[in-house]
């Protein structure tokens, strides 16, 4: 009886909280690299342009704490100089350059730092991309230049990778927010045995709107 009661509860407390939701979209310019090393040795990244574009929702969890689940496009790549073998993308190759469209899902928790409608908040917690299509440029040794699509499987790229999510933003009157977010890789999105590590780097900015909300 008591085990019904709590879950009972629990899934009124659930159905109140979504039930409070409030939906953003955002999206915005974002600049990408990754952190590459072959044999723990680092090699040297540059980095390239990209975007974001997506929704969120804003759930009510505790007093200035919410729950803000994201999902959206991530447009990410990286130019990297090779110095040793490294497989992928292959073992002649002195460079790459690859753009790799993501989608991605995140599960964050929001602080607000205040009540009053123009506030400030910070968001962070784990996400995971999903490695959609990809395409990379790169030259080799021997004086040839390959330009291809990405292959991913069990032994090439991972479909996979994971990250932490930092973001910083205001939120207006009006339900307009400024957003300045770091993802930080910490799953490589290498299979390779004796392959590279890759991890993506993420720095952007973005503006988000709430739907439908009034203040």
């Amino acid at each position: 009886m008591k085990k019904m009661i709590f879950l009972a509860v629990l899934t009124n407390i659930s159905v109140k909280s979504f039930a409070q939701a409030e939906v953003v979209i955002f999206g915005g310019p974002q600049i990408t690299s990754a952190k590459y090393t072959v044999n723990g040795k680092k090699q040297s990244s540059a980095n390239k342009y990209g975007f974001q574009l997506g929704t969120n929702l804003k759930i009510p969890f505790e007093n200035k704490l919410y729950f803000s689940p994201a999902a959206f496009y991530s447009l990410k790549g990286y130019k990297v100089k090779l110095n040793r073998p490294s497989f992928p993308p292959d073992t002649l190759a002195i460079d790459n350059n690859t753009t790799i469209h993501t989608f991605e899902l995140a599960a964050l928790m929001q602080f607000d730092f205040s009540i009053r409608p123009n506030h400030f908040f910070l968001k962070f917690g784990p996400s995971i991309d999903f490695q959609l299509y990809g395409k990379e440029k790169f030259n080799r040794s021997n004086n040839s230049h390959i330009d291809r699509n990405m292959i991913f499987s069990f032994e090439k790229y991972g479909r996979y990778g994971a990250s932490i999510l930092l973001q910083l933003a205001f939120e207006t009157s009006n339900g307009v927010l400024l957003c300045c977010q770091y993802s930080h890789g910490i799953g490589s999105i290498n299979n390779a045995d004796f392959g590279p590590g890759i991890w993506h780097r993420v720095l952007g900015v973005s503006i988000g709107k709430y739907l439908g909300k009034k203040k």
